[in-house]
């Protein structure tokens, strides 16, 4: 069952409140809404009647007597959300506070082309909802990432480097075929980056750099992803020093991604006679310590490494977190830290924080989900 979340306004200020955990009383609603009790309680009383709040036990006292605690309801709602590889699609369903309540990887080659792919995606949802969904839940909204550019004002995927047939193709509109209901269509590494941002709780600029078959990094700005025009954070085709030239898919010359991506560390390697299948095969071989697959993943960190030494000094992040499949190479993030902290102003990396990425394989399902109930709460 496909339905519009029936709230906006003030009652989905209240609820996004609940949804994200920073409230679970009607005071602390009160208190972080600036809203009067009573208006809260009226509100509260409206979202429970529609199915949406569940109020039940005691929550956490501050003094006097524990207040009753407020949750989402087990029916208010799934979102279906997708994170679209070059290989494969990671699946999930989410309730509305972003929680997974179901994952599955499946196949799936981007270069079939947008229609066939998209239309895989929404098959998928269906058969998940079919099976895992009691009925009478209402699916509120669907997503799906993609490992490429997109224009936020109309969700298409502009000039992508390894999405042949994508250019300009209208995704959103797409889905909506399918969907009576909120679409959301994003950068992969911007969804890690919101997904990423509620397991660093005080950080207000957040980086977070996706090592994986590409390079991406998604930016939170002020507690909130920064989009730009669609280009910001977009790392993979910044200009690297080299002795020699290597032109990247995109067709400009010595890209990061041409260098530094699980695409162009296995071609290194099948050059090396040495055959991986995907970028977590490296890991693998640097695990097992093979020395040509351990030196590229060095030399790769080392020239991410320099490109974020020009953002953390522009932008003096608190924290720039390492995520996707390569991410899991320690020599990766060992280099990355090393030219970071060679190149950079003492100032810039006084309280900088280089680490792995917290939220695991399901972050930019997480991001997508928390944007994805942005959306349906402001239409």
């Amino acid at each position: 069952m496909n339905q519009r979340l029936p709230v906006q306004g003030p009652q989905g200020d209240l609820l996004r409140l609940v949804a994200t955990g920073r409230a679970e009383s009607r005071a602390e609603l009160s208190r972080l809404s600036g809203l009067a009790a009573s208006s809260v309680s009226l509100r509260v009383e409206e979202l429970i009647d529609a199915g949406l709040l569940a109020e039940e036990g005691a929550g956490t006292s501050r003094g006097g007597r524990r207040p009753r605690r407020l949750r989402l309801s087990p029916g208010a709602g799934v979102l279906a959300v997708a994170d679209l590889g070059a290989h494969h699609v990671r699946l999930g369903l989410l309730d509305l506070s972003g929680e997974p309540l179901v994952v599955e990887e499946r196949p799936c080659d981007i270069t079939d082309g947008p229609r066939r792919t998209l239309d895989r995606i929404a098959d998928a949802f269906d058969e998940l909802l079919t099976e895992h969904v009691p009925p009478g839940v209402p699916l509120r909204g669907v997503g799906t990432g993609v490992p490429g550019p997109v224009d936020p004002a109309t969700l298409r995927v502009v000039t992508p480097s390894r999405m042949p047939g994508w250019n300009d193709f209208p995704v959103a509109e797409h889905l909506a075929t399918r969907y009576d209901l909120p679409v959301l269509v994003e950068n992969d590494a911007n969804l890690m980056a919101a997904g990423e941002a509620r397991w660093w709780p005080g950080t207000e600029n957040l980086m977070v750099v996706k090592a994986g078959t590409g390079i991406g990094c998604g930016v939170i700005a002020g507690g909130r992803l920064h989009r730009g025009r669609g280009a910001a954070g977009d790392i993979s085709h910044v200009r690297v020093r080299s002795d020699s030239s290597t032109v990247c898919a995109c067709g400009h010359p010595d890209c990061l991604e041409a260098y530094a991506s699980g695409a162009a560390l296995m071609t290194a390697l099948a050059e090396a006679g040495v055959t991986v299948t995907r970028p977590a095969d490296i890991v693998t071989l640097v695990n097992d310590a093979v020395p040509e697959a351990t030196s590229l993943v060095r030399h790769a960190g080392r020239r991410i490494g320099e490109v974020l030494t020009v953002l953390v000094n522009f932008f003096n992040p608190d924290v720039v977190a390492v995520g996707g499949s390569l991410s899991a190479a320690e020599p990766l993030l060992t280099s990355i830290r090393a030219a970071v902290w060679e190149r950079c102003l003492p100032l810039a990396t006084r309280d900088l924080k280089i680490a792995p990425a917290r939220a695991g394989r399901d972050a930019a399902l997480r991001g997508a989900g928390a944007l994805l109930l942005e959306a349906a709460l402001t239409l």
